[in-house]
């Protein structure tokens, strides 16, 4: 029954950069306590980036390979089911356009700002051993979470492209799960909030204003251990200012894309996703691929 209820629960994570553009369903699905995984995923993005309109950047494009390689930690918190997980994201990414109407080109490796998640279910979800969690059958879920981007990744202050933002992030939301028989309805609503990066190009200080990042999904189980999701976001905001002046870039940018996950033995699962950006202002207007790779195991 172990190996069986732990290739199902390798399934339910499967964690990104840190980003409003996120697309994650099944964040708040319960997890039995003492369940710990480990995920591998590799992203390709590859499209366009619209920048400031005053930016002297044009025809600008990217692609960027994202390695993140994740561990989470299922446990009991004032009786309800709980998580706890870190993610290291390693990237490499190739940027061209036009800076000034001249040819130009960027190119960055390195680490990328970690993450860190605590997620906890207020309705639905109570914490379960996995004898008890055999046994379960999801209904309504009402869960919280709060993530924060702690600035450790790559950060050079005299280069305008960075893997690391050199300030923190956080992210407190709200989810909101039903079941319809083989159906899930999922909706979540967020707001990433910015501390200021006081060494921007060579000591200026940018600040950001609050995203507002929701996402909704539509899943099909097939089995408790393979099922397909349609996925889309909105997020807006995050206008930004630089040494006291106002930018042009004020977000309002949409995703739609599709999940599909499967349980291998042993406590193994697979998961890929595809997504491109439905509408675009300010930022990636990105095609996206993921694969990844979850091992299970209790303590």
């Amino acid at each position: 029954m172990f190996r069986s209820v732990a290739a199902t629960m390798a399934l339910l994570l499967l964690p990104l950069c840190a980003s409003a553009q996120e697309l994650e369903p099944g964040a708040y699905w319960p997890i039995p306590k003492g369940l710990n995984i480990f995920t591998a995923v590799n992203s390709f993005n590859w499209g366009d980036l619209a920048f400031d309109p005053s930016a002297p950047i044009d025809d600008a494009s990217a692609r960027i390979n994202t390695t993140a390689l994740a561990f989470t930690r299922a446990f009991s918190l004032a009786g309800r089911s709980a998580q706890a997980g870190v993610v290291v994201p390693i990237v490499a990414g190739h940027l061209e356009g036009l800076y000034l109407g001249v040819p130009a080109q960027a190119d960055r490796f390195g680490q990328g700002d970690p993450r860190l998640r605590l997620a906890m279910n207020l309705y639905g979800a109570p914490a379960m051993t996995l004898r008890e969690f055999a046994a379960y059958r999801q209904r309504a879920i009402v869960g919280v979470s709060v993530t924060v981007a702690p600035p450790l990744g790559q950060y050079d202050s005299t280069k305008l492209i960075n893997l690391g933002t050199n300030r923190w992030s956080f992210k407190p939301e709200l989810g909101l799960s039903r079941t319809y028989g083989q159906w899930v309805v999922e909706l979540m609503a967020g707001v990433w909030l910015f501390t200021d990066n006081t060494n921007f190009l060579a000591g200026r200080t940018r600040t950001q204003d609050p995203i507002v990042a929701t996402q909704g999904h539509l899943t099909y189980k097939f089995t408790r251990s393979m099922w397909l999701a349609a996925d889309a976001n909105f997020f807006t905001g995050g206008q930004t200012t630089l040494a006291g002046a106002e930018n042009l870039d004020f977000q309002r940018n949409s995703r739609v894309g599709a999940t599909f996950s499967t349980a291998l033995k042993g406590g193994q699962a697979i998961r890929m996703s595809v997504s491109r950006g439905a509408y675009t202002t300010i930022g990636a207007d990105f095609t996206s691929i993921a694969v990844g790779y979850n091992y299970a195991w209790a303590r």
